[in-house]
């Protein structure tokens, strides 16, 4: 076969190929061709914010989750209206409004379950119901598997339909109803606070504290004479439970009251912020209610040294540009004049051009975190990580060395003269 017969025959195929592709494609019901490629909830594009309520329904029919949004926001009904994550509510919807179909899947019932989409109803359901309201037509979506091995994309079935889809994107929807909580509880550096304070239900004590702001390590106070810490890092634990605080659930503080033996926890921030804890255990779980509060008299001081400190800076910077100035005589008379228009121009912190303006906005700004914080905790038990839990509930003991254990002098292996006891004719050592 010459090359000039065996391009003819490649060129032949290529075209019967495209052909058959091309009628294949054209005998395809209408509605599958229609459907690729459409948006999966064109009636949620563009009224993301219209929506009013989420409900999550689970097999045998079983709410699991019933996020309303308010005049003050998103809350989850189910836990007394304890505010929802809202930026998880947004995420979710987004990628609702964004979901495209991929291709249609199977419309038999009996195969519903092996993407997912059966009925709600069904008690062995594997799906979630996500019903939306607050559109001109609520919605009703059964969110199947998502099809990772398969390369991506979440199974569907819009409620009543008996035709399931495949679209675009990770629909996967979090059945644990403490995962659309607002769980951000604190986020308070250890390097601002100046003490923490833990009493345990005995009445024991254990404080660490730092002189200044800039100091590294936190200090332990009080430590038992003979005995010394751990390591010069063994209180900084202790500062850093503030950090990063999350909840793991959350309930009504009448329905989960303090028990009888309760840890107690008093974080004080060297601009006055403190935040108090009560923390106790129950059924394999961490419990902790929260408050805040200011001290004034901290706070005043506080104040004070930082507007001493803006003075410092503002005069230091002056005297570095009157330098600069003094040092560069011999630059132009252009130069000159730049510089000293540079000199007279250094900026003039608030605490140094009105310090009264300036005390009033740092301790206005520390109210409203108070007063912010306290609307979070204010008639609330929180659930808390148990490595957060745990720094709550440290003794003096954790923060020291372990004593060194004494070695039995002589007089224990021997008689009450020190002398070893000698065996009994005819009997081993040790024997009867």
């Amino acid at each position: 076969m010459n090359a000039k017969t065996l391009y003819v025959l490649v060129a032949v195929a290529a075209l019967a190929l495209g052909t058959a592709v091309a009628i294949n494609f054209a005998n395809r019901p209408e509605s599958e061709v229609a459907d690729q490629a459409k948006p999966l909830l064109a009636q949620l594009h563009g009224h993301v914010n219209d929506v009013s309520a989420i409900t999550l329904i689970g097999a045998d029919n079983k709410v699991l989750a019933t996020l309303q949004r308010g005049s003050d926001g998103w809350s989850v009904a189910e836990k007394s209206g304890y505010p929802a994550d809202l930026a998880k509510i947004r995420e979710f919807l987004l990628k609702l409004d964004a979901a495209t179909v991929v291709e249609q899947k199977t419309s038999n019932p009996k195969l519903y379950a092996e993407l997912g989409v059966s009925d709600v109803k069904d008690k062995d359901a594997k799906g979630i119901l996500v019903e939306i309201a607050g559109l001109a037509q609520p919605l009703r979506l059964i969110v199947g598997n998502y099809n990772g091995a398969g390369g991506g994309g979440t199974f569907v079935r819009h409620d009543g339909d008996a035709q399931s889809l495949l679209v675009k994107g990770n629909l996967s929807v979090d059945k644990n109803i403490a995962d659309w909580e607002k769980r951000d509880l604190t986020d308070i550096a250890a390097s601002r606070l100046q003490s923490v304070t833990l009493t345990s239900p005995d009445g024991n004590v254990l404080k660490a504290s730092k002189e200044q702001s800039g100091d590294a390590n936190f200090k332990i106070a009080d430590v038992p004479k003979g005995r010394e810490t751990s390591s010069e890092f063994a209180a900084n634990a202790l500062g850093s439970t503030l950090a990063g605080l999350k909840a793991d659930d959350v309930f009504p503080a009448k329905d989960a009251s303090p028990g009888p033996r309760v840890y107690k926890a008093r974080y004080a921030a060297f601009d006055g912020l403190v935040i108090d804890v009560a923390g106790w255990e129950k059924d394999g779980k961490d419990y902790a209610q929260l408050a805040a509060k200011l001290d004034s008299v901290q706070a005043d001081a506080n104040v004070a040294s930082a507007q001493t400190r803006a003075k410092a800076d503002y005069e230091a910077a002056v005297l570095a540009a009157n330098k600069k100035l003094a040092d560069e005589k011999s630059t132009t008379d252009k130069q000159a004049e730049a510089n000293a228009t540079a000199a007279s121009e250094v900026a003039k912190p608030l605490a140094v051009s009105d310090a009264a303006r300036d005390r009033q906005d740092r301790l206005e700004a520390l109210n409203r975190e108070v007063e912010s914080l306290n609307k979070s905790f204010s008639g609330w038990t929180f659930v808390l990580p148990s490595f957060k839990f745990a720094d709550i509930t440290k003794t003096m003991d954790d923060m020291l060395k372990p004593l060194e254990q004494k070695k039995p002098d002589a007089k224990s292996a021997g008689n009450a003269n020190g002398k070893p006891v000698a065996a009994k004719p005819g009997v081993k050592a040790g024997g009867k």
